[in-house]
């Protein structure tokens, strides 16, 4: 290859000259026309007020829409026995009572609890007395390390509520959704039965009325 075919394949590879403002042009285009085809949505407030009453006391905050009823307990009103092991609904160390129900407050947000009656781990001893579930888990040694006892103690009130007599069946099947490493559940059924038998001696009901509707 002569040096004339070397300098006439160097030109030929050299790139196309393009007006200036072109791609500027083209980009501010495909903008506005992304634009025409999906318009923005409605924008969403960046925060709302909701009213909540926790272990009978109200509280109204101004919340943003995404936050989770796990952090607004904790983060916002200070109540970090409400605890945190898994983000993903697996654990149930977060589980409290909401109108009467157990839930797991990882799964709901703050903004849908807006109106509704919240019981937590903080709220089950009253004027110094523990609560039989309290009492149960301490006498026959239902916790070791004590993350998922919350869970478990609020999750237990759910199924002394529906089985006032449980089964050692009903107890491991209602705590299905709450998982320990430690202690191998056995003692957390014993507890479970010892505040059965306390609350059938009391005549009490299982969930303190600060967890039901209209608390």
């Amino acid at each position: 290859m002569t040096l004339e075919d070397r300098s006439a394949g160097t030109a030929a590879r050299q790139p196309v000259a393009i007006p200036d403002g072109t791609w500027a042009r083209r980009s501010r285009a495909r903008a506005a026309n992304t634009k025409q085809r999906f318009p923005p949505s409605a924008e969403v407030p960046v925060n709302r007020s909701i009213t909540v009453t926790v272990n009978g006391t109200a509280h109204r905050h101004e919340v943003e829409p995404r936050l989770l009823l796990v952090y607004f307990l904790r983060e916002v009103l200070g109540l970090t026995g409400t605890h945190i092991g898994c983000d993903t609904t697996s654990c149930g160390a977060c589980t409290v009572i909401m109108n009467g129900l157990a839930v797991k407050s990882c799964t709901v947000l703050a903004v849908q609890a807006d109106g509704a009656s919240i019981l937590t781990v903080e709220g089950l001893a009253r004027a110094g007395a523990l609560h039989p579930i309290q009492e149960g888990f301490w006498e026959e040694h239902g916790l070791q390390c004590g993350f998922c006892t919350p869970g478990m103690m609020l999750t237990a009130l759910q199924i002394l509520e529906r089985h006032p007599e449980p089964t050692e069946e009903q107890i491991r099947r209602g705590l299905d959704g709450n998982l320990c490493r430690c202690t191998g559940y056995q003692h957390i059924v014993n507890s479970i039965r010892y505040a059965a038998r306390k609350l059938q001696e009391s005549g009490s009901p299982a969930i303190p009325q600060a967890g039901r509707v209209g608390a």
